[in-house]
């Protein structure tokens, strides 16, 4: 008889001989015992039961959990096919959505269909707290909603946490939950956030994001870490249906001739330290490798990496930008208007520029409420952002998104532009890019852009 049990993220055997256990048991000397990591629960008992080997299992502390959502609303089609297909894939599985088209409510009848003890993993405060929120006016009080993270340790059969706080307790509480799921799963595949699934029990899981794909290429690992993609659907999938349709504008934007000037001319500096390294720059990975060069370098190093800057900041506040973003707030002035910039000095500078409320990192987060809520309702008519508005953020009265600067990631553009596709009555979507013409801006448009080729561009 082969017993199983839990120890800190781990998974026990005793009264087994090793060529009876799947491959991840190695004999622990300390402890003479099997152990494994408790991610292997799920195949271990799959195979036990295959071989009809008689176990014992004083691993896993799942809970039923008696759940019939409150929410009358009938799924839509593509939600009803979502949930089958990953039924179909038992319970294991990605489901890419884009924002706005209701990932939370596919989640919520997952957890009610399976009707087992479940975590949900989330990267953000906000959203730790806006699925509290979904979670409670689901299921209303028959199964308490609890908390852990940012400064909450209420651990109940049905608990929200952050990335970073399942890391930390994920060997305390991994034998509680038989589902586990991953918001933003995108998040996972890092190196650091890897290690959860290894230490949970959980033989279910659901991921959910609007891009699974990585720059750095570890979402490979999603079908080890949570299982494969079992169900997509693009913007252009949803638009006009289930999504507000929209429009795409990219705007060319040139640079004043002394500008331009600087421009060349930091740009020689910077791509001479390129050739002379052998560097090329094409991913997150490879700027990193470009940067830890030129900091350690003692020939144009540091020359280089004020060149890049340089480069970087003529692209982002050219002047006639500025000009541009004025224009548009004026013609969108009726509309509700999100400006995205990257770097935190842009936002205070237009925001100050315009009399428009910014938001970034630093915003408390009583002052990002006030904001938001003030927006929402149409006291603002527009705000500015950097990246903290690319997640966890609903607004659907949202119509116009202005990106005066960004990355060439594909996530980063359907995080932005899911923004203003939720859906409103006579709602029409349209999102801005401001693009510096002759500058790097123009190949990151295109990067960004490659998964909306049949979008409606002018």
């Amino acid at each position: 008889m082969i017993e199983l049990s839990y120890e800190s993220g781990t998974l026990l055997a005793t009264g087994a001989f090793s060529e009876r256990l799947p491959k991840p048991f190695v004999w622990d000397k300390r402890t003479e015992q099997w152990r494994a990591p408790a991610g292997a629960y799920r195949m271990t008992i799959l195979k036990l039961r295959d071989s009809g080997m008689p176990y014992k299992d004083y691993a896993a502390r799942f809970e039923k959990l008696s759940l019939e959502s409150r929410v009358a609303i009938e799924p839509r089609p593509y939600q009803r096919e979502a949930l089958n297909t990953w039924r179909r894939g038992e319970l294991r599985g990605v489901v890419v959505l884009p924002t706005g088209a209701g990932k939370t409510a596919i989640a919520a009848r997952a957890i009610e269909r399976t009707g087992r003890s479940t975590l949900v993993v989330v990267p953000t405060l906000a959203l730790l707290k806006q699925w509290y929120s979904i979670l409670s006016d689901s299921f209303g009080t028959s199964v308490p909603v609890g908390l852990l993270g940012g400064g909450y340790h209420e651990v109940t059969p049905l608990t929200v946490t952050t990335y970073d706080s399942a890391y930390i307790h994920a060997e305390r509480y991994g034998d509680r939950f038989a589902l586990v799921v991953y918001d933003e799963v995108h998040h996972l595949p890092a190196e650091k956030y890897a290690v959860i699934p290894k230490m949970l029990l959980a033989p279910y899981a659901l991921g959910l994001t609007a891009t699974p794909e990585r720059p750095d290429g570890r979402h490979e690992l999603l079908p080890e870490l949570v299982g494969p993609i079992v169900y997509r659907r693009s913007p252009e999938d949803l638009a006009g249906t289930y999504l507000a349709p929209y429009d795409v504008v990219s705007i060319p934007v040139e640079l004043t001739a002394t500008e331009r000037v600087e421009y060349i001319e930091a740009d020689a500096v910077y791509r001479d330290f390129l050739r002379n390294h052998r560097l090329a720059v094409r991913s997150p990975e490879d700027w990193q490798r470009f940067i830890m060069v030129a900091a350690t370098s003692h020939s144009g190093g540091r020359e280089a990496l004020r060149a890049a800057r340089r480069r970087r900041e003529i692209r982002a506040s050219a002047e006639r930008k500025g000009t541009t973003l004025e224009s548009l707030l004026r013609r969108h002035w009726e509309d509700r208007t999100i400006v995205f910039t990257k770097s935190v000095e842009e936002v205070y500078t237009l925001s100050e520029r315009f009399l428009i409320p910014g938001i970034t990192y630093e915003t408390p987060a009583r002052e990002r409420k006030e904001i938001l809520d003030r927006f929402r309702v149409g006291r603002y008519r527009a705000i500015i952002a950097s990246d903290v508005l690319n997640e966890g953020v609903d607004v659907p009265e949202a119509n116009v998104a202005v990106i005066l600067a960004g990355s060439a990631s594909p996530r980063e553009y359907v995080q932005r532009l899911g923004r203003v596709l939720r859906p409103r009555e006579g709602k029409r979507a349209v999102l801005y890019e401001l693009v510096t013409e002759g500058t790097g801006e123009e190949a990151a448009s295109r990067r960004r852009r490659e998964p909306f080729a049949g979008a409606a561009y002018y």
